[in-house]
């Protein structure tokens, strides 16, 4: 019976199976086919990201002083690169614990922690669970790969595929280890070593590397300057997870646990805000390009000395206070100003302001800048304004340096009394009067510099050259455009107080011109240079006629404008020129030492008189006093000495040539130390019976030698006779 029901059975067939297995065949080739699509999709998604991008993360580039401190910080990540070397071993076992313990195992997709993650995800219908490879978390922070979706999940999964074929096992971990973020502002573990436990990153023992590792996940929520104790449960459960893998002993952990979370956090320097780092920023706009200047790690070395910096800002402060209290000073005060309540700031500010520049005289470089009172209440740097202020007398020390390369001598006899019409070329009916309004008839040519004379210095103008003082001005880069007339004789252009201190510094230089500048070097990521200063020099005055103006300018801050720096203590070896507007809008003094060039300006945003008869000796001299003391400590002035042969010579004031007898005989010789280059070739004729014409070009210039008054030609030995 058995066998018959067996015979009775249909045979199974072929048919019969495929019709049986069929669907679930077709069913998985389905699944298979999405699995590949989906792999394919999100692989050719992969290929589009630029792998160079993981590499490359930005952080703050860093500003040194003068001498190779760190100065500042320009804005960006912050982070401080460093090696894998340079990091401790114990946060590289603790990371790896934490965060991926297969690391060296897979090639970039833990496929264990994805399905656990993802089973967990699916269950709770969100994306809660982390993707687990340490690999695919670079990914997702190098990348721009999107939220926190099961799409981007895959999406890191197949970029951190692409990542393992492209970059080693060290150089994954290296960029992991900069680039995650430890809270608080921290970006890398270095910068995080430094800012919770003011310590390298190599130097990190067990407990503060785990508490670094368990940060990682929340970092902010966890950070010890603000939650100790939960930095504390995060680091024990670290600790606990390494003694499971068997990094590390139960006695080690226990030891590493009970080291208290105690924070030692380094000062990290801040990013200075205020106007030398203004003037740093406009010389990278020049230098680098935007991409540069975002990637940043930049090292970029100035040439600022704080010391000096803050002294300049301090003095300047102190000076334009005094000002306000004075009983004649009738503007608003800093004191009682409120700034905005959008935190903007004024454009320009109602109080009284001012700026400082000082510039080292060897090298060219800034060594302090000062735009202002407040940078904070305002950032119109007014050391580098394009909107430029009137310079004034501070611009004749140039005028009378053409015209003594031109011939003209110290001592030269030029008349003080008004301009008459047509006696200056170009000028027709203008006549501009002194500043005090007196008149002082036929003096030496030095008094006009010394005194600041402008009937005396616009004469001295006409010998030196329109055209002549024009191109100087150009060529020293006074201002971006000289009118021509003669007006610029005695100032009657813009220009700002950082180009006229540079102009300055070629007189205790010889003539020669140094390009000022406050960017020394610029090294890259790799700390090789990528740009370094150029060092630029140029003539600027002829030598001779610029140590003669100098000679002059010394007896400025002695006997003449500014005369008023000694009295009030100051006895280091410099000189200067004080400068003037019209009605006292604008003073200034700019002056050297054998070391440095320091320029003063004081004055209001909107011009109007600071007060009245607010010369530049009383309102800007103070300030530049007493920053030049302060840095004679680190910048010790000597005697301003020639760089040129000197000799001493006879010369006759009325001529302009050597002394005769009959010089001698009538009183118009006086004795003066020339450089060689400088001293007449021609000796006198006036007294021959011949006047030579130079003396016929100023009004009241006698032709006769005994016209001459006696007493101004004993003047010319007591201010000649002994330099």
């Amino acid at each position: 019976m058995k066998l018959l029901a067996r015979l009775q059975r249909p045979k199974k067939t072929r048919g019969n199976i495929l019709l049986r297995y069929g669907w679930k065949i077709t069913l998985l080739l389905l699944l298979a086919g999405a699995v590949f699509a989906v792999f394919l999709f999100y692989g050719t998604w992969a290929q589009t990201f630029d792998m160079k991008n993981v590499g490359e993360m930005p952080e703050r580039s860093t500003v040194y002083d003068v001498d190779g401190k760190i100065y500042s910080r320009l804005a960006g990540a912050n982070r401080l690169k460093v090696s894998l070397s340079e990091v401790s071993p114990f946060f590289i076992a603790t990371v790896l614990a934490r965060e991926d313990t297969r690391f060296y195992e897979h090639k970039g997709i833990d496929w264990r922690g994805v399905l656990r993650a993802l089973s967990r995800d699916v269950v709770s219908m969100s994306a809660k669970e982390g993707a687990s490879s340490l690999t695919m978390q670079l990914a997702r922070n190098s990348l721009p790969l999107g939220g926190r979706t099961f799409s981007r999940k895959l999406l890191e999964a197949m970029v951190a595929l692409r990542i393992e074929r492209e970059f080693t096992k060290q150089q994954i971990l290296e960029l992991y280890v900069n680039r995650i973020y430890f809270g608080s502002g921290c970006y890398g573990v270095e910068t995080a070593s430094q800012a919770y436990f003011g310590k390298n990153a190599s130097k990190l023992n067990l407990s503060e590397a785990a508490l670094l590792a368990g940060l990682i996940r929340s970092p902010n929520r966890f950070s010890p300057l603000k939650n100790p104790g939960g930095a504390a449960i995060q680091r024990d459960a670290v600790l606990d997870r390494m003694v499971a893998l068997k990094k590390i002993t139960p006695a080690q952990a226990g030891q590493a646990k009970r080291a208290k979370v105690v924070t030692h956090p380094k000062r990290m320097p801040q990013i200075q805000e205020n106007y030398a780092m203004d003037a740093v920023q406009r010389a990278l706009s020049l230098i680098l390009t935007q991409d540069q200047m975002d990637d940043g790690g930049l090292s970029i070395y100035t040439t600022l000395d704080p010391s000096v910096q803050n002294n300049a800002q301090d003095a300047l402060e102190t000076q334009l206070t005094k000002i306000e209290r004075q009983s004649n000073f009738h503007h608003p005060t800093k004191a009682d100003y409120k700034p905005p309540e959008n935190g903007e700031g004024d454009a320009a500010m109602p109080y009284l302001e001012g700026a400082v520049v000082l510039i080292d005289n060897a090298s060219g470089g800034i060594r302090a800048l000062v735009g202002g009172r407040d940078y904070a209440q305002s950032k119109f740097n007014r050391a580098m304004a394009p909107a430029n202020r009137q310079v004034g007398s501070a611009f004749k020390p140039f005028v009378y340096t053409i015209a003594f390369s031109h011939g003209l001598l110290p001592g030269a006899a030029i008349s003080d009394d008004p301009i008459r019409a047509g006696e200056i070329e170009g000028a027709g009916s203008w006549s501009p009067a002194n500043s005090d309004g007196t008149y002082g008839g036929v003096e030496p040519c030095s008094y006009g510099l010394i005194h600041s004379r402008n009937t005396m210095s616009v004469r001295v103008g006409q010998f030196a050259g329109l055209d002549a003082v024009q191109k100087v001005a150009n060529d020293l880069g006074i201002a971006q455009s000289i009118p021509h007339g003669p007006a610029i004789y005695i100032g009657s252009f813009e220009t700002n107080l950082k180009d006229l201190t540079a102009a300055y510094s070629v007189f205790p230089n010889a003539g020669v011109r140094k390009q000022a500048y406050v960017i020394e070097r610029i090294d890259d990521q790799q700390h090789k240079p990528i740009y370094l200063a150029a060092h630029i020099t140029s003539p600027g005055l002829e030598p001779g006629a610029a140590w003669m103006t100098s000679q002059l300018m010394e007896d400025v801050l002695t006997k003449g404008t500014a005369a008023s720096a000694r009295s009030s203590g100051f006895k280091l070896p410099a000189a200067g020129k004080t400068g003037t507007t019209n009605d006292y809008k604008d003073a200034w003094f700019v002056g050297y030492t054998s070391t440095l060039t320091c320029g003063v300006w004081v004055g209001f945003d909107q011009p109007t008189t600071i007060v009245p008869h607010g010369y530049g000796a009383a309102l800007a001299l103070p300030v530049w006093t007493q920053v030049m003391n302060k840095a004679s400590r680190h910048y010790p002035a000597e005697e301003l000495q020639p760089t040129m042969p000197i000799q001493r010579a006879t010369v006759c004031s009325i001529s302009n040539q050597l002394a005769t007898t009959g010089c001698m005989s009538a009183g118009s010789a006086y004795d003066i130390d020339l450089p060689v280059s400088k001293i007449p070739t021609a000796a006198c004729q006036v007294h021959g019976g011949s006047q030579w014409p130079f003396a016929q070009q100023f009004q009241n210039v006698p032709s006769k030698a005994g016209d001459f008054p006696s007493r101004m030609f004993r003047s010319f030995r007591r201010l000649f006779g002994g330099r």
